[in-house]
């Protein structure tokens, strides 16, 4: 009974020492979530949300920018249960839109191929650029320079490297505690 409680003292201890850092880091990248439609036809963007019921703003960032404020900002007009926000006169190329509310929080990013010689094109981050209709020698458009937003890598908040280095000494002292423990227990004899 007691051998038992103190791996599962030690378990804890390792399990919540390691979600710690990830619990530091994470906080930014998990409010991204993707409740936008993005569509593109001829030159014309558009971008679509329920998620925004207050209104908000929408950013149309192209390959060399970074972040929401570098990009052609629109607000968000209102219409029956949804938002939505256009862009006319955009170049050929892979842009991404960004919708952030009026509250403050993102509503969601996505990568949109604009193609101004052919049909309607839809692209999203999570699937491939789809074609309203399939021929078979079709090559498939450029992925979008600046990669996937999501996860650690796409958040928005640069952290420092004090915070980087609290995550390393909470690991790295989990990890001795659960050492000590668990050398402890291998001598029986030792309170």
């Amino acid at each position: 009974m007691r051998t038992t409680q103190m791996f599962v003292r030690a378990g804890l201890t390792v399990a919540a020492t390691a979600a710690l850092p990830l619990a530091l880091t994470a906080g930014p990248a998990a409010a991204v979530n993707t409740q936008i439609t993005v569509t593109s036809s001829g030159s014309t963007v558009q971008v679509n949300t329920t998620a925004c019921p207050t209104g908000g703003n929408a950013s149309l960032l192209s390959s060399g920018q970074a972040n929401f404020a570098q990009g052609r900002q629109v607000p968000l007009t209102r219409s029956t249960g949804s938002q939505s926000a256009s862009w006319s006169g955009v170049s050929t190329g892979t842009y991404t839109v960004i919708v952030v509310c009026a509250n403050g929080s993102t509503a969601g990013t996505q990568s949109v191929t604009v193609s101004t010689g052919s049909g309607p094109t839809i692209s999203t981050t999570t699937s491939p650029p789809r074609s309203p209709s399939p021929t078979p020698t079709r090559t498939p458009s450029p992925s979008p320079t600046r990669g996937v937003m999501g996860g650690a890598g796409g958040s928005t908040e640069d952290y420092s490297t004090v915070t980087y280095a609290v995550g390393g000494v909470l690991v790295a002292s989990g990890v001795g505690a659960t050492a000590w423990v668990l050398r402890r227990r291998s001598k029986p004899n030792r309170l």
